[in-house]
């Protein structure tokens, strides 16, 4: 089992930068494949990034692609995620979220296991 605390939301004007992370604790960390997911209001939780067990191996929404950068340190048990050019769009509650590595990377959250409680980012206009 994992636990999953995820950091570094806020309110940030449109255009600007946020850097979200993630801190995990129980198992080793490199066992998992990270995520990070994003909820709106009224909306359906939605994919944003993943990254494998080593790193070497990135995914992105096509929504984020080339404005978020995911990354992982397996030594300090994180996975950040850095968000550059905000858009109003991007307001959610961010979720941080595991799944065995030997699963596989995936965009679908049903599959993974283990989830933070979510952090807010708020990208004013």
């Amino acid at each position: 089992q994992v636990q999953l605390v995820e950091s570094g939301g806020g309110l940030v004007q449109a255009g600007g930068s946020l850097r979200l992370s993630c801190a995990a604790s129980g198992r080793t960390f490199s066992s998992y494949t990270m995520a990070w997911f994003r909820q709106a209001p009224g909306k359906e939780r939605e994919f944003v990034a993943v990254i494998n067990w080593s790193g070497d191996n990135t995914d992105y929404a096509d929504s984020v692609k080339g404005r978020f950068t995911i990354a992982r340190d397996n030594a300090k048990n994180t996975v950040d995620l850095q968000m550059n050019s905000l858009k109003p769009e991007d307001t959610a509650v961010y979720y941080c979220a595991a799944r065995f590595r030997a699963l596989g990377m995936t965009r679908q959250a049903a599959l993974y296991n283990y989830w933070g409680q979510g952090t807010q980012v708020t990208v004013s206009s």
